[in-house]
């Protein structure tokens, strides 16, 4: 498992390394417009990519075990601050996501999503002879996904929740958990998600933008079209590297949600083929890792860790490919950014050390075997 470690970690890199690359070419027109500097948000990025590097290799030296026992704490430490962030923070597009320190913004439900693996992760292992109890066993399991799920849908954050509850039952599923117990639950959250972004102006408008788009025959929205615009000048091999003619102020959001559009832009199809073969098998070496583990904990946390890593990547593409409704989602590594660049770092920190302490395992039951 150690090599499999050294990959992720390794990947990681290279696909922050891509990011920056991204960022400076994608940011370098609206930080010169708006701030009288073209590196202005790349710096910016820059610092946030080095902070996350030191937290993939810091998480990735504790051992993974030290979070069992504490698992409830943080998931409440995240509920709170979710709750903290609905009360008082400002509404931004119509959604209060982003939490406001002053010195520091972030979106607690990035930290909620980690923490939510994490707690299911280890209930799943300590109520292994309840898992075909729906009282004692199911329904205390399902609380922590439907309390934490919801707060993030009422943000409303529709996308991140649905994401989340699809891992959620998947790592429940993985876990042992009854079929019956899982599709009952799953239908009934899916009709209220669904109800939910009806409701909401932000997501109603997305959604029913998606479907015009499809009886029209014509895009979603200007930033979708602008996105698709990019990636079909692209063509085969791109227009080169820093030579992207949607960055100049067509495409909103170039440097972020959209980076995805200027990737395909400047290297082509060649290269966002790349990319997302790249994640592919980054993701398959999570789930060796998950699989290889020493105990249930390392299994579904690493799943988890795993499966929103590729469904992140898949749905940014996705979005700027114009296959699916607008959503906000960051393209893992790459997109602008500050706390989900971080904590998906520290996440894969923690699975590059469920792969080290797998063969730290092995290599003590061979040497008691011997």
């Amino acid at each position: 498992m150690k090599k499999y470690s050294i990959f992720v970690f390794f990947s990681v890199v290279i696909l922050i390394m891509v990011g920056l690359y991204l960022v400076m070419s994608a940011s370098s027109t609206i930080s010169d417009e708006k701030f009288s500097n073209q590196f202005y948000l790349f710096k910016n990025h820059l610092i946030k990519a080095f902070a996350g590097i030191a937290c993939l290799i810091f998480f990735s030296f504790i051992p993974y075990e030290f979070y069992k026992g504490k698992t409830k704490l943080f998931l409440i430490i995240a509920i709170l601050l979710l709750i903290v962030t609905f009360g008082i923070s400002s509404s931004v597009k119509g959604a209060k996501r982003w939490l406001d320190l002053g010195v520091l913004a972030f979106q607690p439900a990035d930290l909620a999503k980690l923490a939510l693996f994490a707690h299911l992760a280890y209930l799943i292992e300590t109520k292994d002879d309840l898992l075909d109890d729906f009282k004692f066993g199911f329904l205390p399991t399902f609380f922590w996904i439907a309390f934490t799920i919801g707060l993030i849908l009422i943000q409303p954050n529709i996308s991140s929740g649905l994401i989340l509850l699809i891992i959620s039952f998947t790592i429940l599923f993985v876990g042992g958990f009854k079929m019956l117990h899982l599709v009952g639950s799953l239908t009934v959250c899916g009709i209220i998600v669904s109800s939910l972004a009806m409701v909401f102006t932000h997501s109603r408008g997305r959604i029913l933008d998606f479907i015009n788009s499809i009886q029209s025959g014509g895009s979603i929205n200007d930033q979708v079209r602008q996105a698709m615009i990019g990636l079909g000048s692209g063509g085969l091999f791109g227009v080169g590297i820093g030579h992207s003619f949607q960055r100049n102020l067509f495409l909103p959001e170039a440097y972020g949600d959209f980076i995805f559009a200027i990737l395909g832009e400047e290297t082509g199809l060649v290269g966002s083929l790349s990319i997302l073969i790249f994640y592919f098998i980054v993701f398959f070496t999570g789930i060796l890792i998950s699989k290889n583990a020493k105990d249930k904990f390392g299994q579904l946390l690493g799943l988890g860790i795993s499966l929103s890593f590729i469904l992140y990547a898949l749905v940014n593409a996705s979005v700027a490919s114009g296959l699916i409704p607008t959503t906000g989602l960051p393209l893992p590594f790459i997109s602008y950014g500050g706390t989900s660049m971080i904590i998906l770092c520290a996440s894969f920190g923690i699975l590059i050390n469920i792969g080290l302490r797998s063969e730290l395992n092995n290599q003590v039951s061979s040497e008691v075997a011997v």
